[in-house]
């Protein structure tokens, strides 16, 4: 039980010291599903609203919609090994839908349409699709009916809570990298983690083996004692041997004396 806790804690204490940072899957990010959701927006709106050739619009907006979707993905995978590179491209991101917002806001203003707030009768309904919604197959179905002014009210609304959301992942990126640091961070972490354990395990091993010493130059002493011991045993029985022998050899004698004729 106790060394299951003890790999237990060194386990933890390896994921501590990774290089390479544990990254959210950016399929699941809603930001990032919202991105993709105006791209896809705007790639219809461009098709049903703008003219097919002749006007740079088309081409910055798609682009700019793409760009804030690209970045996204690019940053977090590049978040693996450098926070501030993701920091960086999800700012890149954000200024890409701005671009984008900003584009939306001049169809309106320049073709006298409203941009609804929260007196227009559609407005918290509209706001509260776009909360809850996500994926652009809940947005599909209307795509292809909604009017100018419907359209470029939802793509502003989702512009908004995209970068809303954005912002805040931007400062818990910024909190996550003030605690535990960048990649160069990490690496020094791993590497004198390493020198650390191997100096534990250094001087396990010098433990083991003074212990080893002593165990061994007590074996020796016990084995010095035995040794002297046995040779006490092994005199004395010798002595006892000779004493027995002279003892017979004197009653042998006295028995032949004993019995010669001359003593007779």
């Amino acid at each position: 039980m106790e060394n299951t806790h003890q790999d237990g804690k060194e386990l933890s204490a390896d994921k501590d010291k990774k290089v390479l940072r544990d990254v959210v899957d950016w399929h699941h990010l809603h930001l990032y599903q919202k991105s993709d959701v105006l791209y896809q927006l705007t790639f219809i709106f461009c098709q049903r609203f703008l003219p097919k050739y002749g006007d740079r619009t088309v081409d910055q907006m798609v682009q700019a919609a793409r760009s804030g979707k690209q970045n996204i993905v690019e940053g977090s995978e590049d978040g693996m090994t450098s926070t501030e590179m993701e920091i960086k491209l999800l700012n890149v991101a954000r200024s890409s839908f701005q671009e984008l917002r900003e584009d939306y806001q001049d169809y309106l203003n320049s073709r006298n349409l409203r941009q609804w707030d929260f007196h227009h009768c559609r407005y918290n309904g509209m706001l509260a699709y776009c909360r809850e919604h996500n994926l652009f197959a809940d947005y599909k179905p209307y795509a292809m009916r909604w009017t100018a002014e419907e359209f470029c009210n939802v793509a502003l609304t989702l512009c908004h809570i995209t970068d809303k959301m954005m912002c805040s992942y931007l400062k818990w990126l910024e909190k996550n990298f003030g605690q535990k640091g960048g990649i160069k961070e990490r690496m020094y972490a791993a590497r004198t983690g390493y020198r650390q354990q191997q100096d534990e395990l250094l001087s396990k091993y010098k433990q083991e083996n003074e212990a080893l010493k002593r165990k061994c130059s007590a074996y020796e002493h016990e084995i010095q004692c035995l040794k002297a011991e046995l040779a006490k045993l092994s005199n004395a029985a010798c002595d006892t041997s000779t004493t027995s022998t002279t003892s017979i050899t004197s009653a042998t004698s006295d028995t032949s004396s004993s019995s010669s004729p001359s003593s007779r």
